[in-house]
């Protein structure tokens, strides 16, 4: 049974990750409150799966420090890449005045590094823990810092245009 749902995480990670890129690379307008939504989904199930993750710890023992600094930097490291992918996303201004967007092949490899990233970090962070899956479920809280931030500071140089 664990099997399956290890496989099951592994498509449901692999589907969001490959809708993400793939919205990051079609050229589309920036919206003041558009680009907020996704990382607002994600940020509510990030939550909630730090939640679920701290409870499949704490069931066998207690959570040590050393996961949830893991986890922390975890985060951080989601918000420095996404502050990266952000400098890699074209932005201009059409001949009607719409400010555009559109992420380059740069912006959909520091995705896939990201990703990488956060795996490997998630790996370390279940390792130190011990049971359970808290690494494992900070993908959508690491999605939605790194998305979060990369919108943010995309809108911003938006805004200079």
């Amino acid at each position: 049974m664990h099997k399956v749902n290890g496989e099951a995480a592994f498509v449901v990670l692999v589907v969001v990750v490959g809708l993400v890129i793939r919205q990051q690379l079609r050229t589309r307008p920036v919206r003041r409150i558009g680009s907020l939504i996704a990382p607002g989904v994600l940020g509510v199930l990030g939550v909630a799966g730090i939640a679920l993750g701290v409870l499949s710890v704490v069931k066998d023992h207690s959570l040590t420090a050393l996961p949830v600094i893991l986890l922390v930097v975890s985060l951080a490291v989601a918000a420095g890449f996404g502050a990266v992918r952000a400098r890699t996303v074209r932005v201009w201004r059409d001949p009607q005045g719409v400010v555009l967007r559109k992420g380059t092949a740069a912006t959909t490899g520091l995705w896939l590094a990201s990703v990488g990233v956060h795996l490997g970090l998630g790996l370390w962070i279940d390792h130190v823990a011990g049971p359970g899956v808290l690494g494992t479920v900070s993908l959508y809280a690491y999605m939605a810092i790194g998305l979060g931030t990369q919108n943010l500071l995309v809108r911003s140089r938006s805004a200079a245009l």
